[in-house]
């Protein structure tokens, strides 16, 4: 079913600009995930100044659009009735006799939209680019008749919902691993329980990456996947997969470690990224940002894991007080960690293990559901459902 295109600037228009003054007002933020919401919620309590007179009032169904716009960052306010949000945020009135707001939040937040931002963006700061008004007024919208609207509407709301629960179950998840340790051992920073300690010398044999000459193409390939520092994610306990590998001759020159190693970043753009960690589930080659450690026999490989979840200022904190960071990997093995008996160990390895059973099903649940999402958006926006 073909859908009319319209543009943007038929649907909506420069609201009023209405400062908040004196008057106390809701004060609300802009998130990735959950587009406005009081700022409250998003930091536990109001942070910004008292010295809100300039900020911008946002009514009800009012579209707030920020920055960086080709990361979607805009949102519909459905808070409150009347509430104020910084005054760099542009806000826009919506014709609601011909387009739903909800709607159109949802298109102007979908890949189709975010490829048109991206294409017209001004500016050369990556963060700092901006997309001219007359652009975003130009910008085409599928604009079905309003009903159909609402049920559209609805079904990504509801779609979306359901990618956010599963998103929330995989956080308590990920929760209860580290609560857990802490309950067993306490905090690795503190030893308040006054566990034996010893350096990380002595938990396994560590290794720094490297990178083979790039002088040389024949070093790289697909004999092993060789791991960077993007490969170590906070949302995952094992490595991503490599985008880059080393060939047999590259190989031989470069630095290998075992499934079942921990690997580090020890080396990053910003301190605060020292300190990840990620399990091999797989032999990789990794790069000198990287430390990694195979744990010896008396040594649970998920007890080892799990203090790197918890105790992360502990690597953080022998770290250069450079703006980048890193860690070398005589100040890594000087590092002391826990080193309970064995036993005590496996234990806590053992509940981790069950976990990450229960997270890899539900991380599977997650990204079915986004990609749900992903296809109920493409196909209602083209007039396919």
């Amino acid at each position: 079913m073909s859908v009319p295109q319209v543009p943007l600037g038929e649907i909506l228009a420069p609201a009023p600009i209405r400062r908040a003054g004196d008057r106390d007002y809701p004060l609300l933020s802009m998130t990735m995930r959950d587009g406005l919401v009081e700022q409250g919620r998003k930091f536990k309590k109001r942070v910004a100044s008292r010295e809100t007179d300039n900020y911008r009032v946002v009514r009800r169904g009012e579209l707030v659009v920020g920055f960086p716009i080709d990361e979607a960052v805009l949102a519909t306010q459905r808070v409150v009735d009347e509430g104020i949000v910084s005054p760099a945020y542009a806000v826009w009135s919506i014709d609601t006799a011909i387009a739903d707001p909800v709607y159109l939040e949802r298109f102007l937040r979908s890949p189709e939209a975010i490829a048109y931002y991206k294409a017209h963006l001004r500016g050369t700061t990556a963060r700092r680019r901006t997309l001219p008004p007359d652009k975003f007024r130009d910008m085409r919208v599928p604009l079905p008749p309003l009903e159909r609207q609402l049920k559209i509407a609805s079904m990504l709301d509801k779609a979306d919902a359901i990618h956010r629960k599963r998103a929330q179950c995989l956080a308590l998840s990920d929760q209860l691993v580290r609560s857990v340790f802490v309950e067993m051992f306490g905090d690795p920073t503190l030893n308040e329980k006054g566990l034996p300690k010893k350096p990380l010398s002595a938990f396994g044999r560590i290794v720094t990456g490297n990178t083979p000459s790039r002088a040389d193409p024949g070093n790289f390939g697909s004999a092993v996947e060789w791991i960077k520092s993007d490969n170590i994610s906070a949302e995952h306990h094992i490595l991503t997969p490599a985008t880059e590998g080393l060939s047999e001759k590259g190989r031989a020159l470069g630095r290998t470690v075992p499934a079942g190693s921990i690997l580090v970043t020890c080396i990053a753009g910003s301190p605060a990224s020292i300190g990840r960690a990620a399990i091999a589930d797989r032999e990789v080659a990794l790069n000198q940002q990287i430390n990694a450690i195979t744990p010896n026999a008396n040594v649970d490989l998920y007890f080892l894991y799990g203090q790197f979840l918890v105790g992360k200022s502990l690597i953080m904190r022998s770290s250069t007080n450079s703006m980048k960071g890193m860690v070398s990997k005589g100040e890594f093995q000087r590092i002391e960690f826990l080193f309970p008996k064995l036993g005590e160990q496996r234990k806590y390895g053992s509940v981790f293990a069950r976990q990450v059973a229960t997270t890899s099903s539900m991380r599977a649940d997650l990204e079915r559901s986004e990609q749900l999402f992903r296809s109920l958006s493409q196909r209602a926006f083209h007039g396919e459902l």
